[in-house]
């Protein structure tokens, strides 16, 4: 439940044009609903601008259908992460309108597309072309919650060149998101380069001794840039998510 569809019951109970009955039956579960092997939370988009998002990673494709279903009463767009292509293809057999990224595992159903409300541009910079199915995971969510949005992808620190070639366009984000992996040393790079809040994603790529992403996470977590801050391993969602939010700050409350 958004609250353009809060305003719209309330607005159609002042004005007499839906019984009381029927609004208390559309808000019965404006807290939550509880399907059994789910608790639906329908008040998030309320408490915080956008619905609850399916992680699609060990549930079964007909639970998320049947979270799905009870969502899209309410929501103008549902996120499902982590969701392998078979699952998707069963969930795009019930839902024909969904958009499924197999290089991202994410799948989305809009009943409309979202409008840009963030204040800035936000920018997602990946350092290996192996690192980019978690920043178009970090690209898609963020876009998804209304911001404008540009990607770079490809200008790790081996060709460190290649990053400098996109200077202004990197000065000039609002937000900026640094996914990568082996040693994980971008992100600094880039912080130092620019006074907007970096946002670093490890990845899990790489040899032996980057121990799954390990060795990316504590480089950064180490860096001595003072405008970074870290999400886990491989979280492009968190990533996303957390650049969203910083990019509609002005517009709390």
């Amino acid at each position: 439940m958004n609250q353009e569809n809060l305003k719209n019951i309330l607005s159609q109970v002042a004005k007499g044009s839906l019984s009381v009955e029927n609004a208390k039956a559309q808000l019965m579960h404006i807290s939550f609903e509880n399907i059994d092997f789910a608790k639906i939370d329908h008040h998030r988009s309320l408490r915080k601008g956008f619905p609850e998002v399916i992680f699609g990673q060990g549930k079964t494709s007909e639970q998320i259908i049947s979270i799905m279903k009870k969502m899209i009463i309410h929501e103008n767009i549902i996120l499902v992460t982590r969701l392998k292509q078979k699952k998707a293809q069963r969930i795009m057999s019930v839902f024909q309108d969904a958009d499924y990224f197999k290089d991202a595992k994410l799948l989305w159903l809009k009943k409309n597309e979202p409008e840009i409300t963030g204040i800035g541009k936000i920018l997602v910079i990946s350092a290996g072309t192996s690192d980019i199915p978690v920043a178009k995971e970090a690209f898609l969510t963020a876009q998804a919650m209304g911001n404008d949005i540009e990607s770079i992808f490809d200008v790790g620190v081996a060709g460190i060149h290649r990053l400098f070639a996109h200077q202004e366009q990197i000065v000039n984000a609002t937000v900026i998101i640094v996914v990568a992996g082996m040693e994980g040393a971008l992100p600094s790079v880039v912080a130092g380069m620019v006074k907007a809040p970096v946002i670093a994603v490890p990845t899990s790529i790489g040899y032996g001794t980057s121990f799954g992403g390990m060795t990316a996470l504590l480089g950064m977590l180490n860096s001595c840039s003072s405008n970074i801050a870290v999400v886990n391993i491989d979280n492009g969602f968190g990533a996303g998510f957390m650049a969203s939010s910083i990019n509609h700050v002005s517009k709390a409350g």
